[in-house]
């Protein structure tokens, strides 16, 4: 297993040294990929890896630790055992954990083995923007599970909002559902 190296910015000029190594990297030019665990953001990861492969890039790897309302707990489940940690730590084991299984699953993706991976607090759709404003990466690449309707209008997505406030290019990637045979 990969020992993958999640750096926390808990303040503007943490968050400024991360964006500062991230572009360093590959001389500006990044792409910024927000994950939140699901299969929908492993598609946007690795669809992120093979643009971040043609374009010479370097990925920064985002999760907005966030425990939301209509899911209070979220990261409390993530954890095996019944212990007192902190919701960062959690959400940090998680984040590695999430990272590993895919390079672990799609070891060709190289671009992924050196990605910049970075965790923020606060509300998704406010820090993935505050984060592309500093980074100014050449797009936005992140899932979404693409609810419609009546459900959408009264959740939001945060997917949604990130296109309509984004100065950058943004990519929406919703996972494929597996091929059925007949």
């Amino acid at each position: 297993m990969n020992t993958t190296s999640v750096h926390l910015a808990t303040s503007g000029a943490e968050l400024k040294e991360r964006v500062r190594v991230a572009s360093g990297k590959s001389g500006g030019n990044t792409i910024l990929v927000p994950v939140d665990f699901s299969d929908h953001s492993a598609a946007a990861l690795i669809q992120a890896c093979e643009f971040a492969g043609m374009m010479s890039t370097t990925l920064v790897v985002l999760h907005v630790v966030h425990d939301p309302g209509e899911m209070p707990g979220y990261y409390a489940k993530l954890v095996k055992k019944k212990r007192s940690i902190r919701m960062q730590d959690i959400a940090a084991e998680a984040f590695s954990e999430f990272i590993n299984n895919i390079t672990e699953a799609r070891p060709e993706l190289t671009d992924l083995q050196h990605a910049e991976l970075l965790m923020v607090i606060g509300l998704p759709v406010t820090r993935i923007l505050e984060v592309v404003e500093q980074l100014n990466p050449i797009m936005v690449v992140m899932g979404s599970q693409g609810r419609t309707g009546l459900r959408n209008l009264v959740i939001g997505s945060k997917a949604a909002q990130v296109v309509q406030l984004c100065p950058v290019p943004v990519t929406i990637v919703k996972k494929t559902k597996p091929e059925t045979s007949s």
